[in-house]
């Protein structure tokens, strides 16, 4: 093997040498920056009722360590929303 080792070897080496603890809090705060983009985003297109129920799903879901209730409840949105837009034609 070489003495020398390539740069990206030693990039490598960096990263797994990295402390532990900086990456959790790096990865937590994009994680909870995202989410409150999506809890501000859910504010602004729909309604305070269903807002405040997806939000809700959203925080039960990362508790639960389940994606299936919030996605449950975006489908029930989105088949509500088109059942409106069939009742209206």
């Amino acid at each position: 093997m070489s003495k020398y080792r390539s740069i990206i070897e030693e990039l490598n080496q960096i990263s797994i040498d990295r402390d532990r603890n900086h990456v959790v809090e790096n990865r937590g705060e994009h994680v909870i920056r995202s989410a409150i983009n999506l809890i501000e985003q859910m504010e602004r297109y729909y309604d305070a009722e269903t807002a405040k129920d997806l939000t809700n799903r959203m925080i039960n879901s990362i508790k639960g360590k389940d994606s299936t209730k919030f996605s449950r409840g975006i489908k029930k949105i989105i088949k509500e929303s088109q059942g409106d837009d069939d009742a209206s034609l």
